[in-house]
């Protein structure tokens, strides 16, 4: 990457633009967004370790599409076994249903709506029930949205089941290609995939084309992959191994202030574990602590302190570092090192992920952005006005702070949360247009994908070398904003 000018001072993703050069890229779709980072990410996305963005179907979805969810830290051991298991065992093309049973009511499908993208639940009989498999699920029907309007909420789904205009075979599933024009031709949004009776999947016309447009990212087992987080307090190495041993493909040492003695103390006792997956370990701003964690153990460095919106450190303290010029010092110095760098935090539109991977980073992790999806873990509210949002919260915050220390006395918890630096609760309102995490990364896949294609780059090294970077004015900046009415 190169500059126009010289900057004078450290920059953030608003300060700077991309200068378009010459290219032999004849389509945006020719360029290889792959992470090369070891892994396994076919799109350089990641979903923060944040309690309000990532949970089971957070990463499912982004493994399915090509991405990469990070558990929080403070999720339980036996929970990430169960959520970890749960998600090798996914499809990693066929959708996960939402299922019902017959004996369930409208009020069930009207609330399952809104934990995934899907138009539609499955009604199925028998199955797995809390004791363990009761019988071999059937399939017998499906249930729409408007299925549901102008019925009583307590009704039973029996009454307003009906059957498919379309499944597929599992054991037949034709191309993705002609999975979509089967949808289209039937002008059906929503088709269960069957294996006799059993019910293994959905698909949707979107699904099908995102199938055939992003590669999952996929475990040496050919299974869907996720990451984790570990704090660096307590037994350490102890959570690091259980869940490398549950099948997590990725760790993470997390915490606010990286480079610290307990930082280093804590990853160089993982490393001695030698355990089969990439470290990830951070927060840092600077080089010298890029340099520190990868001699401690990390292949890769999380880089950002204070640019995330639910973070309050920078007013708090003034410690921190404006992102932009935080990532390219970090990269250059990773770099130099054979390790990678992961951006964390201050994106909010797709221009600051193409601007980060310019910058050198090899992924880049999203939080609030992806708090206002339907896959995030919180519940789906509606304000006063009838839009709908989720509650989102910093993990530094009062309320984090008080989840994560309730096993602690009440003097602990109390000294502890005198010390928070965060939102505690923010409302992230979803995009009626783009309300799935799905649509998300279609927007930000094109953005980057064409920034490439601009800077005549073919994959992500590629751009990191040929990108041109220019200053601009708080005036530049807002001349490339979109006018939606006249002025």
């Amino acid at each position: 990457m190169e500059f126009l000018t010289t900057p004078t001072t450290d920059l953030t993703y608003a300060d700077v633009f991309l200068v378009p050069s010459k290219s032999e890229v004849t389509s945006r779709m020719d360029v290889d967004i792959s992470a090369d980072d070891a892994t396994g990410a076919t799109i350089p996305l990641v979903s923060a370790n944040m309690t309000a963005v990532t949970g089971r179907r957070m990463v499912e979805t982004m493994a399915r599409r090509g991405g990469m969810g990070i558990l929080p830290q403070d999720v339980p051991l036996d929970v990430i076994e169960q959520v970890a298991g749960w998600v090798k065992r996914r499809h990693p093309v066929f959708e996960t249903p939402l299922r019902v049973r017959p004996t369930d009511t409208v009020l069930d499908v009207l609330h399952l709506l809104g934990k995934r993208n899907h138009p539609a639940v499955c009604v199925v009989e028998g199955g797995t029930g809390e004791d363990g498999p009761v019988e071999e699920e059937i399939f017998v029907g499906i249930v729409r949205r408007e299925d549901c309007e102008g019925v009583d909420r307590f009704s039973s789904v029996a009454s307003v089941l009906r059957p498919p205009a379309l499944t597929f075979e599992a054991g037949t599933f034709p191309s993705l290609q002609e999975a979509f024009g089967q949808l289209d031709t039937a002008g059906v949004a929503y088709a269960p995939v069957l294996d006799g009776t059993a019910l293994v999947g959905v698909m949707t016309p979107s699904g099908a084309l995102r199938s055939g447009m992003f590669a999952p990212a996929l475990d040496r087992n050919g299974a869907l992959g996720l990451g984790a987080a570990v704090g660096i307090n307590g037994d350490v190495a102890g959570r690091a191994a259980a869940l490398a041993e549950y099948g997590v493909d990725v760790l993470v040492l997390d915490t606010a202030h990286g480079h610290q003695q307990k930082m280093l103390d804590a990853l160089a006792a993982v490393k001695s574990l030698d355990l089969p997956v990439p470290l990830v370990a951070g927060n840092v701003v600077s080089a010298g602590g890029v340099r520190e964690l990868v001699a401690a153990g990390a292949d890769i460095i999380k880089v950002g302190v204070g640019p995330g919106a639910m973070c309050t450190t920078r007013m708090m303290t003034a410690v921190g570092r404006p992102q932009f010029s935080a990532v390219l010092d970090c990269a250059a110095a990773a770099r130099d090192l054979g390790k990678h760098v992961w951006a964390d935090g201050g994106v909010r539109y797709p221009r600051d992920v193409a601007l980060a991977l310019a910058a050198g980073a090899s992924q880049v992790m999203i939080g609030s952005w992806f708090a206002g999806t339907v896959e995030s873990p919180g519940d789906l509210v509606a304000d006063a006005d009838g839009r709908h949002y989720k509650e989102s919260f910093g993990m530094a915050s009062a309320r984090a702070v008080q989840n994560r220390t309730k096993a602690e006395d009440a003097y602990s918890r109390a000294r502890k949360a005198m010390f928070e630096e965060g939102i505690s609760t923010s409302r992230m309102y979803l995009d009626p247009e783009r309300p799935s995490v799905e649509d998300l990364l279609d927007m930000i896949t094109a953005g980057v994908r064409s920034s490439m294609s601009y800077a005549g780059a073919s994959d992500l090294a590629q751009f990191r070398e040929r990108a041109v970077v220019g200053v601009q004015s708080a005036a530049g900046y807002e001349e490339g904003r979109p006018v939606r009415q006249s002025w």
